[in-house]
């Protein structure tokens, strides 16, 4: 199995954001641990980090058929990118978004997610284990229309 994870703004700098927020772990050890935790699994992971709407987009198109799977945190570009969205929605396999914070219960511009209803599945609030979660639900098997 064949994964592909997409980061979005700002997720390069984990551990230098608010730490009650995001945690303490920084952005290339998450990335490590993700490798190491696929890998145990027997799955191979690419993984993506953009502070740019186009190149996320970019990164999507080009790997459209690629994957058997992708996993995203769109950062801040959850709440108003639809060219992320009209992206997305071109992928024919699961897409699990994925937010290391409850956008549901921060500022209440956060509470906007244009991927609502287009994505598997949707992890929040579960710290960086969201991006373990995530991975577990391509091992696991999918069940729909979880998002």
């Amino acid at each position: 199995m064949r994964l592909l994870i997409i980061n979005g703004p700002n997720l390069n700098m984990l551990k230098e954001r608010n730490k009650e927020i995001y945690g303490d772990v920084s952005y290339p050890s998450l990335v490590k641990s993700l490798k190491n935790y696929a890998k145990s699994k027997g799955i191979k992971i690419s993984i993506f980090q953009s502070n740019h709407e186009g190149k996320i987009i970019d990164e999507i198109q080009k790997n459209k058929e690629k994957f058997d799977g992708y996993i995203i945190n769109p950062g801040a570009l959850t709440h108003y990118s639809y060219a992320i969205r009209d992206a997305v929605e071109i992928l024919k396999k699961d897409v699990v978004e994925i937010h290391i914070s409850d956008i549901t219960k921060r500022e209440s511009f956060r509470n906007i997610d244009v991927l609502d209803g287009l994505c598997a599945k949707k992890i929040a609030g579960e710290g960086i284990s969201g991006y373990f979660k995530a991975i577990d639900y391509f091992i696991k098997g999918s069940d729909k229309n979880e998002c």
